[in-house]
C-alpha cells in the first residue's frame, strides 16, 4: 500500500542515525527480513519484484519501527 514505511535507527558510534524506507507508489509494500546477522528492508512491487533494498548489520540496529498506512474503516457506526 502507498504510505507503508519503515524507520530504522542505527548506532553510528557516538550518535544514532535514522533511515526511512517508504513504499513510493500505490501497490507497493515494504518488507523486512533478518538473515545471517543482516537486517534487510525492501520495497517490493505487487508481483514480488524488489525495487530497492537497505541493509544494516543487526548488531548496530537499535530500533525497527514499521508504520503501515492507516486504513479507513468502511463500516458505519450508529
Amino acid at each position: 500500500m502507498k504510505g507503508d514505511r519503515v524507520e530504522i535507527v542505527v548506532d553510528a558510534g557516538d550518535t544514532t542515525r535514522t533511515y526511512e524506507v517508504v513504499a513510493g507508489r500505490a501497490g507497493r509494500r515494504v518488507e523486512t527480513a533478518v538473515r545471517r546477522g543482516v537486517v534487510e528492508v525492501s520495497e517490493v512491487t505487487r508481483s514480488g519484484s524488489v525495487v530497492r533494498t537497505a541493509r544494516f548489520m543487526a548488531t548496530r540496529v537499535l530500533a525497527l519501527v514499521e508504520q503501515p498506512v492507516p486504513r479507513e474503516d468502511t463500516s458505519e457506526h450508529a
